[in-house]
């Protein structure tokens, strides 16, 4: 195979993922959504972090039911104080990556 093959491939598999990425932005300039899409798109950002931090704090195992990851669980807990105080992601971000390294670290 060739070097242009490989560029052209390169080349689409930039495509195809920056399409998807992109195309939805241009899209809703160019048109106004409804009030209640609009309302619906504004849950998606919570849900996706709840996922995410649901499937960092359970350990699924197939035919199993989830169970609690426990340094996980303790790291959480002063990341969520810092959360409901503070409301800055970042500091959320800092304080549960500063607790779950002195947990694993002891």
């Amino acid at each position: 195979m060739s070097n242009y093959y490989y560029l052209l491939i390169l080349f689409g598999c930039a495509v195809v993922t920056w399409v998807p990425r992109v195309l939805p932005f241009i899209l809703t300039k160019a048109i106004t959504l409804p009030p209640t899409f609009e309302k619906f798109l504004s849950y998606l950002p919570m849900t996706i972090l709840t996922t995410l931090l649901l499937q960092s704090l359970l350990n699924f195992q197939t035919g199993r039911f989830p169970t609690v990851r426990f340094p996980e669980i303790f790291a959480c807990i002063p990341a969520l104080i810092v959360g409901i105080r503070t409301n800055d992601l970042m500091k959320i971000v800092l304080t549960g990556v500063l607790g779950i390294a002195l947990l694993r670290l002891l």
